[in-house]
Protein backbone atom coordinates (compact mmCIF):
# COMPACT_ATOMS: atom_id res chain seq x y z
CA UNK A 1 0.00 0.00 0.00
CA UNK A 2 1.51 3.19 -0.80
CA UNK A 3 1.52 5.88 1.17
CA UNK A 4 -0.79 9.16 -0.26
CA UNK A 5 0.94 12.90 -0.91
CA UNK A 6 -2.19 14.80 -0.35
CA UNK A 7 -2.61 13.35 3.57
CA UNK A 8 -1.25 15.02 6.41
CA UNK A 9 -0.86 12.40 9.78
CA UNK A 10 -1.95 14.21 12.93
CA UNK A 11 -0.15 13.59 16.37
CA UNK A 12 -1.84 10.65 18.14
CA UNK A 13 -5.14 11.68 20.19
CA UNK A 14 -6.44 13.99 17.78
CA UNK A 15 -9.39 13.28 14.91
CA UNK A 16 -11.20 15.03 12.63
CA UNK A 17 -10.41 18.76 11.22
CA UNK A 18 -10.71 20.43 14.79
CA UNK A 19 -7.45 22.07 15.90
CA UNK A 20 -6.64 21.81 19.62
CA UNK A 21 -7.56 24.71 21.65
CA UNK A 22 -5.18 26.85 23.33
CA UNK A 23 -6.22 27.90 26.72
CA UNK A 24 -5.78 31.42 28.04
CA UNK A 25 -6.44 34.87 27.61
CA UNK A 26 -6.95 35.67 23.69
CA UNK A 27 -4.49 38.31 22.90
CA UNK A 28 -5.54 41.43 20.08
CA UNK A 29 -2.59 43.61 19.14
CA UNK A 30 -3.10 47.10 20.44
CA UNK A 31 -4.01 49.78 17.67
CA UNK A 32 -1.90 52.64 20.03
CA UNK A 33 1.46 53.54 19.38
CA UNK A 34 4.12 51.26 21.38
CA UNK A 35 6.36 54.28 21.59
CA UNK A 36 3.59 56.81 22.75
CA UNK A 37 2.06 57.56 26.23
CA UNK A 38 -1.08 59.50 25.01
CA UNK A 39 -0.74 61.71 27.83
CA UNK A 40 -0.25 65.10 27.71
CA UNK A 41 -1.02 68.12 25.42
CA UNK A 42 -1.32 66.46 21.87
CA UNK A 43 -4.30 66.77 19.25
CA UNK A 44 -6.04 63.52 18.20
CA UNK A 45 -8.67 62.53 15.57
CA UNK A 46 -10.58 60.03 16.83
CA UNK A 47 -12.89 57.18 15.61
CA UNK A 48 -15.11 55.33 17.81
CA UNK A 49 -17.52 52.88 16.26
CA UNK A 50 -20.57 51.50 17.54
CA UNK A 51 -21.20 47.60 18.50
CA UNK A 52 -22.17 45.42 15.66
CA UNK A 53 -22.73 48.37 13.67
CA UNK A 54 -26.36 49.58 14.96
CA UNK A 55 -27.11 52.60 13.88
CA UNK A 56 -27.68 53.91 17.21
CA UNK A 57 -26.91 58.05 16.00
CA UNK A 58 -30.31 58.43 13.78
CA UNK A 59 -31.90 58.85 17.38
CA UNK A 60 -31.53 62.60 17.82
CA UNK A 61 -31.85 61.69 21.67
CA UNK A 62 -28.74 58.75 21.96
CA UNK A 63 -26.68 61.91 19.91
CA UNK A 64 -27.25 64.41 23.04
CA UNK A 65 -26.91 62.29 25.48
CA UNK A 66 -23.25 61.02 24.02
CA UNK A 67 -22.50 64.85 23.58
CA UNK A 68 -23.53 65.35 27.43
CA UNK A 69 -21.24 62.40 28.27
CA UNK A 70 -18.66 63.72 25.68
CA UNK A 71 -18.60 67.23 27.43
CA UNK A 72 -17.97 65.65 31.43
CA UNK A 73 -15.41 63.34 30.29
CA UNK A 74 -13.35 66.02 28.02
CA UNK A 75 -14.41 68.50 31.48
CA UNK A 76 -12.89 66.31 33.99
CA UNK A 77 -9.43 65.23 31.66
CA UNK A 78 -9.17 68.47 30.57
CA UNK A 79 -9.54 67.86 27.08
CA UNK A 80 -11.05 70.62 24.69
CA UNK A 81 -13.24 69.35 21.54
CA UNK A 82 -12.52 71.12 18.42
CA UNK A 83 -14.79 69.56 16.15
CA UNK A 84 -17.20 66.05 15.92
CA UNK A 85 -19.40 64.15 13.79
CA UNK A 86 -21.75 61.82 14.35
CA UNK A 87 -22.71 58.77 11.58
CA UNK A 88 -25.17 56.67 12.10
CA UNK A 89 -22.72 53.87 13.35
CA UNK A 90 -19.66 55.97 14.48
CA UNK A 91 -17.99 59.26 15.68
CA UNK A 92 -15.86 61.24 15.00
CA UNK A 93 -13.59 63.36 16.96
CA UNK A 94 -10.52 66.15 16.95
CA UNK A 95 -9.66 66.94 20.14
CA UNK A 96 -6.51 68.55 22.23
CA UNK A 97 -5.63 67.52 25.92
CA UNK A 98 -3.82 69.23 28.79
CA UNK A 99 -0.63 68.85 30.37
CA UNK A 100 -1.73 66.13 32.62
CA UNK A 101 -4.40 65.00 30.18
CA UNK A 102 -4.91 61.32 29.38
CA UNK A 103 -6.18 60.24 26.19
CA UNK A 104 -6.91 56.48 27.73
CA UNK A 105 -9.03 57.96 30.99
CA UNK A 106 -10.97 60.10 28.75
CA UNK A 107 -12.55 57.97 26.29
CA UNK A 108 -12.66 55.05 29.21
CA UNK A 109 -14.74 57.80 30.90
CA UNK A 110 -16.86 59.12 27.60
CA UNK A 111 -17.69 55.25 26.24
CA UNK A 112 -18.44 54.27 30.70
CA UNK A 113 -20.77 57.10 30.44
CA UNK A 114 -22.48 57.06 27.12
CA UNK A 115 -22.71 53.31 27.58
CA UNK A 116 -24.41 53.52 30.54
CA UNK A 117 -27.16 55.41 29.61
CA UNK A 118 -27.58 53.88 26.24
CA UNK A 119 -27.66 50.53 27.84
CA UNK A 120 -30.70 51.49 30.40
CA UNK A 121 -32.29 53.35 27.37
CA UNK A 122 -31.93 50.31 25.33
CA UNK A 123 -30.85 46.95 26.84
CA UNK A 124 -27.90 46.85 24.22
CA UNK A 125 -24.07 47.68 24.36
CA UNK A 126 -23.27 51.05 22.48
CA UNK A 127 -19.86 50.75 21.77
CA UNK A 128 -16.68 48.60 20.11
CA UNK A 129 -14.25 47.01 22.68
CA UNK A 130 -11.90 49.77 21.54
CA UNK A 131 -11.43 53.22 18.87
CA UNK A 132 -8.93 54.28 16.07
CA UNK A 133 -6.83 57.22 17.13
CA UNK A 134 -4.58 59.16 15.33
CA UNK A 135 -1.50 61.55 17.16
CA UNK A 136 -1.96 64.94 14.98
CA UNK A 137 1.85 65.82 14.57
CA UNK A 138 2.79 69.70 14.78
CA UNK A 139 2.81 70.22 11.43
CA UNK A 140 -0.78 69.08 10.51
CA UNK A 141 -3.23 71.49 10.02
CA UNK A 142 -5.91 71.02 12.82
CA UNK A 143 -8.19 72.86 10.57
CA UNK A 144 -7.69 70.69 7.76
CA UNK A 145 -8.64 67.63 9.78
CA UNK A 146 -11.69 69.66 11.42
CA UNK A 147 -12.92 70.39 7.86
CA UNK A 148 -12.73 66.53 7.14
CA UNK A 149 -14.83 65.26 10.11
CA UNK A 150 -17.36 67.94 9.33
CA UNK A 151 -17.72 66.68 5.62
CA UNK A 152 -17.59 63.19 6.39
CA UNK A 153 -21.45 62.77 6.33
CA UNK A 154 -20.91 64.44 2.61
CA UNK A 155 -18.15 62.38 1.85
CA UNK A 156 -20.41 59.31 2.91
CA UNK A 157 -23.10 60.29 0.56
Amino acid sequence: MSADPNRRDRPSGLSGSRRPRVHGPERRSSPRLATFDYIGPHAYSITVNTAAKQRAFTNEAVVHECLDALAEACSKHGFVVHAYCFMPDHLHLLIEGSESSSLASMTKRFKQLSSYRYKKRTGHSLWQRSYYDHVLRQEEDRNVVAEYIWNNPVQAA
